[in-house]
């Protein structure tokens, strides 16, 4: 094992993690990685998993501007669907792929595992081309696991017909939503501000107020999901459903979309690829959609959350890390290719250089013609650096939205459902024995 890789997993993914690394080689053969020595450049054959529309063309093009470098592309199931515990085996019959795409929330989970290579040594030059958040949600302490391709910043998409039906204007602050969410109720009882959030889209929502859910303290992890910053967001979002002002159609229901296309769910607050789902669920809408900025805790601010963004990670056993690192950081930053990203996949770039692409800059016919990439463009800038996801992840949200359910349902409180989290995020991480801190 590089003693890099030994360093850096056993002090900050932690001892605490006690990392399942002793069975895993950072340097073992592997069918799906390089097959030359590729660490000084020279050639290299590479192996890649993924899911996202558009990653078939982009391994195309890069093969035929890199003759060095031979990577094949191999699609996945999507992660949760299968990808991820594909890759998992993978890595545990040391025959995994050089490269994966990993989603930044999976990301620990896959460290805490022994399943991602550090490639710090052959990347520190770059990491200057990446949004921070994008960055911080591909490190852990001194290791870097892959590249950034696509961030999720957050922003309102708002019903502009039925806003300028009202009087009203995209709120400024969560104060003035919560005013017009009793207005937009007043004028039909079937109208509603907005509709329940769950898992990653409920952790966009706490990440914006400064809140956080993880964190690494000294060998130890630090579960916060019920802290005062996050209790502050529960409580925002208890008064609207005392108020009754929230739908009760789950997102992503047939019901949730045909109430964003005929103007009974008035907003919904998304990450940037909400923007395909809404266009392409509810269609009656078309031209009566806008967005502006996320509603501030205070006025004058400018944070926003994220929901989602993903990356190429390198997978432990890969023996070529140069080239793996070469191909991931070309997906990310080339511009031909990202552009072709933005059009079949909707993604939106962690690469400060490619925040003028053509593809972004296109009005959108649904949205009234407006150019919506400019409101996220300032928005992935103001996405705090300062979260972390948790190593069980896959549990931790899944309790969550089990009791976050009952509270957007009027069946439970949003506090019991943090404080349930909470204790039930510590036991898992104990159960796997993980050190905790409180």
């Amino acid at each position: 094992m590089k003693a890099s890789r030994t360093r850096i997993v056993g002090t900050v993914v932690v001892s605490a993690l006690t990392l399942a690394l002793a069975g895993c080689s950072a340097v073992g053969g592997s069918d799906g990685g390089s097959t030359s020595g590729s660490e000084g450049g020279e050639s290299a054959e590479l192996t890649f998993w993924g899911w996202a529309p558009g990653y078939a063309d982009a391994v195309k093009a890069f093969n035929k501007t890199h003759p060095g470098i031979k990577v094949t592309y191999q699609e996945v199931q999507p992660g949760a669907k299968g990808g991820y515990q594909k890759m998992l085996n993978a890595v545990q019959a040391k025959n995994a792929p050089c490269l994966a795409q990993v989603g930044f929330e999976t990301l620990p989970s896959f460290a805490a595992q022994g399943a991602l290579q550090d490639v710090s040594d052959v990347a520190r030059q770059d990491t200057a081309d990446f949004l921070p958040a994008g960055l911080h949600a591909v490190s852990l302490g001194d290791a870097l696991y892959g590249a950034p391709v696509d961030t999720a910043p957050m922003a309102l998409f708002y019903n502009k017909k039925l806003y300028d039906s009202l009087g009203l204007k995209p709120p400024a602050t969560w104060a003035e939503y919560k005013e017009q969410a009793k207005k937009i109720h007043a004028s039909g009882p079937d109208r509603y501000i907005s509709s329940p959030y769950l898992n990653y889209d409920y952790a966009g929502l706490a990440w914006q107020a400064g809140a956080s859910w993880f964190g690494v303290k000294g060998d130890a992890w630090k579960v916060d999901v019920a802290s005062e910053a996050n209790q502050k967001v529960a409580s925002y979002w208890q008064g609207l459903v005392d108020d009754g002002v929230i739908s009760p159609a789950p997102m992503y229901d047939q019901a949730w979309y045909t109430g964003l296309g005929n103007g009974r769910i008035a907003t919904v607050v998304g990450a940037v690829w909400q923007a395909g789902v809404i266009k392409g669920g509810a269609k009656d809408g078309a031209g009566d959609w806008a967005v502006a900025p996320m509603p501030q805790w205070k006025a004058g601010e400018s944070a926003a959350g994220n929901a989602g963004g993903s990356a190429t990670a390198v997978l432990t056993g890969c023996e070529s890390t140069k080239a793996a690192w070469t191909f991931a950081h070309w997906l990310s930053t080339d511009p031909t290719t990202y552009g072709d990203l933005v059009t079949k996949a909707s993604l939106y770039p962690a690469a400060y250089g490619l925040k003028d692409l053509p593809q972004l800059k296109a009005k959108d016919p649904y949205f009234g013609g407006q150019t919506i990439y400019d409101v996220f463009a300032p928005a992935s800038r103001s996405v705090s650096a300062d979260w972390t996801w948790g190593p069980v992840m896959a549990k931790t949200t899944a309790d969550l939205d089990d009791a976050l359910g009952k509270a957007w349902a009027g069946k439970g409180t949003f506090k019991d459902a943090l404080d349930s989290t909470q204790a039930k995020t510590v036991a898992e991480l104990r159960n796997q024995g993980l050190q905790v801190t409180e």
